[in-house]
């Protein structure tokens, strides 16, 4: 989605901070917008909380750090007001995105860093696109990590996790769900041609399948189930998405469900041994032990050792004799 656009849309006071005729250059605008606020409101509060200890100490602060804290200082109540009003919006559209268990996912900064030892200076550009990202989580009083992935092409790498304002828990053990993933994922999209990034749904439905697997573990199987399906809205061709899915309704008691799923699971895959065990084990639950036990026998013939597959025909072939 476009994020410009989305804070465009839903943070009407950012209008009092751009004017832009098209609806492209809006979703930029209000991004750009936003981190304005943030710096001014940044300065406000910093002037607000030291203003004695300026006054008294005179420290000597970076180059037109004094001007810039003394411009916003000077500022009318109604020009601060407008300022918390941005906030406040953008807390609740923020709020509103992610709705329960929703995580952002976003590189950290737009552009790749200055160089070490440049001779040129930070430009004034470069700073305004590098706080544009960052001004979202503090301007909307989510929580926000960043997490390091190494280097690509001589340059650090890093992307940042975004979730609801309290979900500090959550976001790291989301964080921590799906480390290796991300990861993995750089290293191979590092490789890429720029034409091979078509599908950028991929990653999505991959990091959904994650937090359904991280809910699942947590014996929340509805939120299980809700994930495994945003993954598959995403990604119909993953067999692994429709086999999870089938677990979840398995331990919700939706047997019929779970038997869907795992045959299209197979679909997908013919030899995916756990959408035989989790149909099979669907069919028993169903009554229906015939086609149960061949779920069972199909599963030893791709894993002649499984011993859960061995089990059941077994306590199957019981029940039918």
């Amino acid at each position: 989605m476009n994020l410009g656009q989305y804070f465009a849309s839903n943070v009407p006071s950012l209008k009092g901070f751009y004017e832009v005729a098209s609806h492209v250059q809006q979703g930029v605008a209000a991004l750009k917008a936003l981190s304005s606020v943030m710096v001014l409101l940044n300065r406000y509060e910093f002037g607000l909380n030291h203003e004695e200890w300026i006054a008294s100490v005179k420290p000597k602060l970076g180059p037109d750090a004094s001007q810039q804290v003394r411009t916003t200082m000077d500022s009318t109540p109604d020009d601060i007001k407008l300022l918390y009003k941005v906030k406040a919006e953008m807390r609740v559209a923020v709020q509103s995105l992610l709705k329960e268990g929703g995580v952002l996912v976003l590189p950290t900064v737009g552009d790749p860093p200055v160089k070490r030892n440049s001779s040129k200076h930070m430009s004034a550009e470069f700073h305004d696109r590098a706080l544009v990202l960052s001004s979202i989580s503090s301007m909307s009083g989510c929580c926000q990590a960043t997490v390091p992935l190494g280097e690509n092409d001589g340059c650090p790498t890093s992307v940042s996790f975004i979730a609801s304002h309290g979900a500090d828990r959550f976001l790291l053990d989301t964080i921590l769900d799906c480390y290796s993933l991300v990861h993995d994922h750089l290293g191979i999209a590092s490789k890429l041609m720029p034409l091979e990034y078509a599908n950028g749904d991929i990653d999505t439905s991959e990091l959904l399948k994650e937090k359904g697997n991280a809910a699942f573990k947590g014996r929340q199987w509805n939120k299980a189930v809700t994930y495994y399906t945003e993954a598959i809205k995403l990604n119909r061709n993953n067999a692994t998405f429709f086999s999870n899915r089938a677990a979840a309704y398995l331990e919700l008691g939706c047997f019929l469900q779970a038997e869907e799923d795992c045959t299209q699971a197979i679909l997908l895959d013919k030899k995916n041994v756990k959408a035989y065990l989790r149909r099979g084990t669907a069919r028993e639950s169903l009554l229906r032990y015939k086609e149960a036990v061949e779920d069972f026998k199909h599963a030893l013939v791709l894993e002649p050792h499984n011993k859960a597959a061995s089990l059941g025909e077994k306590r199957l072939r019981k029940l039918m004799s």
